[in-house]
């Protein structure tokens, strides 16, 4: 059996925990109660961070490897340059420091990104993308904005993920629930920049990019009728862009191959939060979605990589 590539798993190195322990205002660990600013405290299970025990659920999963995403809706990105600079450091140095079985997607602080560096970071051999908050890309001018970075990520042929950022509360708007941030505000971040990107008409200006969103985009391609009829203007699908399976099961992810066709959709289990795709629709659909699709995000169309062995893996 071929093993699966997983490309949305989160799982904090040792050094990142020690760091935001250290903190004394959010994002903040107390033993492993976490604090943000955006969503109630939540109540982390060490086992969930444990190297040599998501290994194993990976191998019951028929996973072969999975990439890494620091957590965007911790807000880490957002805090001003000098805290976002150690803590991004000790994501990236913790990260690339675990077994071969682990990919990393890089991620930058919102205060003057630093092109050089993450440059240097992306040509890494276990970096295998960029990682920016949906939050920034609300816009077609929030993606203009982060022109930069993004030509960085084409010009090093990786990919960008697009995740969920924090979610911001006010005091006017009453208690919710706590599956709320990850229901609705993760939703609509998405939708927000899978729409942006399609407005902005980002493949003219960024022709070879690679682009993932996670979560299905929030299942924003579902609503191309509808942007059609409240008069958008109807294009093709995109060979280059792609969605993630984590968060919606056998419905959402039927819906979303009517809308994209199998290619778009690769395997991402949002890991610890959700389970690997074990099987979908049939054979050669469990195939595309679990080894093909996201091999080809990874490594491009232009690859002579072996859709067994992506470059940054793989001891067992």
């Amino acid at each position: 059996m071929t093993l699966a590539v997983d490309v949305h798993q989160h799982l904090w190195p040792e050094e990142l925990v020690d760091r935001l322990r250290a903190r004394s205002h959010a994002p903040y660990l107390r033993g492993w109660t976490l604090h943000t600013a955006g969503e109630q405290p939540y109540e982390v299970d060490p086992a969930d961070h444990d190297v040599d025990a998501r290994r194993r659920l990976d191998a019951e999963s028929g996973v072969g490897s999975a990439c890494l995403s620091l957590s965007s809706p911790l807000g880490i990105e957002d805090l001003p340059r000098p805290e976002a600079a150690g803590l991004l450091a000790a994501w990236h140095d913790g990260a690339l420091a675990l077994p071969d079985h682990f990919g990393v997607w890089a991620s930058v602080a919102a205060q003057q990104p630093d092109a050089v560096g993450l440059t240097e970071l992306l040509r890494h051999e276990r970096v295998v993308g960029l990682q920016l908050p949906a939050t920034w890309l609300a816009t077609p001018a929030g993606w203009e904005r982060l022109a930069q970075v993004l030509l960085v990520a084409e010009l090093c042929d990786k990919p960008v993920m697009v995740h969920p950022g924090p979610v911001r509360s006010h005091p006017l708007d009453g208690p919710v629930p706590s599956w709320w941030p990850a229901v609705v505000g993760y939703v609509q971040q998405l939708h927000a920049a899978w729409w942006a990107w399609h407005e902005l008409r980002g493949r003219s200006l960024f022709p070879t990019l690679r682009l993932v969103f996670a979560a299905g985009a929030g299942l924003a391609p579902l609503h191309h009728e509808r942007h059609v009829l409240r008069g958008g203007t109807d294009t093709a699908v995109d060979p280059l862009v792609y969605v993630d399976s984590a968060g919606y099961g056998a419905r959402g992810h039927d819906a979303l191959v009517r809308a994209l066709g199998i290619d778009a959709l690769v395997l991402g289990s949002d890991r610890p939060y959700g389970e690997p795709v074990a099987h979908l629709f049939g054979d050669a659909a469990t195939h595309a979605v679990r080894v093909t699709n996201p091999t080809r995000l990874l490594a491009g169309e232009g690859s002579n990589q072996q859709e067994e062995e992506p470059s940054w893996a793989f001891a067992s």
